[in-house]
């Protein structure tokens, strides 16, 4: 039985926001690891009944406490996300609530109340394996979605991966700098100078394979999004090297298995390639180098303690913002490009500088979001995507997630 739907929502765009689930006995449950957590994490809660403790604290404002709870109790995390969205809850510093709660995600829920939601935790749809017939449609819905909206809140570069700041200022005038120096770092570590044959697998909107191009490089670069493909060739053609830039619609699974490259290149793509299929990943890149030629990886990655207990999931980031994709620890991506024959010759960490580059992505959101409608985005899309930016800067934040640039070769 479901409790009356929130109107505000539109229930065919985002039907679990907008419909409440009914369960007196889950949501006392959630009530309850509400109120253990409340005490040893540095947040406090507010109902309309009011609320007490430290001001200093983030603050978890409960809209509508009945409906909160039904969610959380019903679906877990996703309901936490979902309470969100439907404007159960808000916060007056959301990034600084999330990294509160991050901070001790080992602890929050007791091995108890885990026992009671296992049978509950739902697996990944099927439809999310990113199979050839599947992994299009994964990529577009999340990056074919308009790059009107991308462009809202990425720098000039548009580029939608972590900046390398190299203790720089993190200032928005600052971001499009420190994507050009993550992007150069990549470059330079590959050897993509004038004449090199480079392979770029993920190919976003294109200012990496345009900078390699300005290089003197000839990039092949796939995607498998169709608004980032006119986008890249555009930014090819404006910038005058479109003769040295062969972007196409394609696989990486699909790529000529006898075409050879000097690099290989790909930014935060292998979080989209899935579990299933990373050896193939990494068998494509060994396959596509030359003797001698390198690859450059930049990936997020996750503890890998937190990767194995988490990988079987369905998780909210699933439902809403990156269907079919999991983070990779590093034991995990050396395992397999060892397994390929390759080895991890050079490496850099810098998930502080993704957290600081979530930042201000976020606040920049934050700042247009009153274009979004617009551009046909509503306003639960808006709670959608502020709540994405802000859980994932927390991540980073917290260490929970970080951003490595790997080079390889055979």
């Amino acid at each position: 039985m479901n409790a009356p739907a929130d109107t505000r929502t539109d229930p065919l765009r985002w039907p679990d926001v907008a419909r409440v689930p009914h369960s007196p006995l889950r949501a006392r449950i959630a009530s309850a690891l509400v109120r253990r957590i409340a005490g040893r994490v540095p947040l406090r809660v507010e109902t309309p009944a009011g609320g007490a403790g430290d001001p200093t604290l983030p603050v978890l404002r409960l809209h509508r406490p009945e409906a909160f709870f039904h969610r959380v109790g019903t679906g877990g995390l996703i309901g936490f996300g979902e309470a969100y969205q439907a404007g159960d809850w808000d916060s007056d510093d959301l990034p600084r609530l999330l990294t509160a709660l991050a901070a001790d995600v080992d602890a929050l829920v007791p091995r108890s109340f885990q026992i009671l939601r296992r049978p509950f935790a739902g697996a990944v749809p099927g439809r999310q394996d990113n199979s050839r017939a599947n992994a299009r449609r994964n990529i577009a819905d999340h990056y074919d979605l308009s790059n009107h909206l991308f462009a809202l809140f990425l720098d000039e570069t548009m580029t939608y991966s972590s900046a390398l700041f190299g203790g720089a200022p993190a200032t928005w005038d600052d971001l499009a700098d420190g994507q050009r120096r993550k992007i150069d770092r990549l470059l330079d570590r590959v050897g993509a100078g004038p004449g090199a044959r480079v392979l770029e697998i993920g190919t976003g909107w294109g200012e990496l394979a345009v900078r390699a191009a300005e290089r003197g490089a000839h990039v092949h670069t796939v995607t498998l999004s169709g608004n980032q493909l006119e986008r890249a060739r555009a930014l090819a053609a404006e910038r005058g090297v479109a003769d040295r830039v062969d972007a196409e619609l394609r696989d990486y699974r699909d790529l000529d298995p006898g075409r050879r490259y000097d690099a290989v290149v790909s930014v935060e793509m292998i979080e989209a390639v899935g579990e299933r299929y990373w050896p193939e990943y990494f068998a494509t890149l060994r396959c596509a180098l030359e003797p001698g030629g390198r690859a450059g990886l930049q990936s997020i990655t996750m503890r890998h303690d937190r990767m194995t207990a988490t990988r079987r999931g369905y998780t909210w980031i699933h439902k809403y913002i990156f269907p079919g994709g999991i983070i990779p620890s590093l034991p995990v991506i050396e395992r397999h490009a060892h397994a390929a024959g390759l080895r991890v010759a050079d490496r850099l960490a810098f998930g502080g500088d993704y957290a600081l580059t979530l930042r201000l992505w976020r606040e920049r959101f934050a700042s247009r979001a009153d274009r979004l409608a617009a551009i046909g985005f509503d306003e639960t899309f808006r709670r959608t995507w502020e709540f994405y930016l802000a859980y994932s800067e927390a991540g980073f934040a917290t260490g929970y997630l970080d951003v490595r640039q790997l080079i390889l070769e055979a």
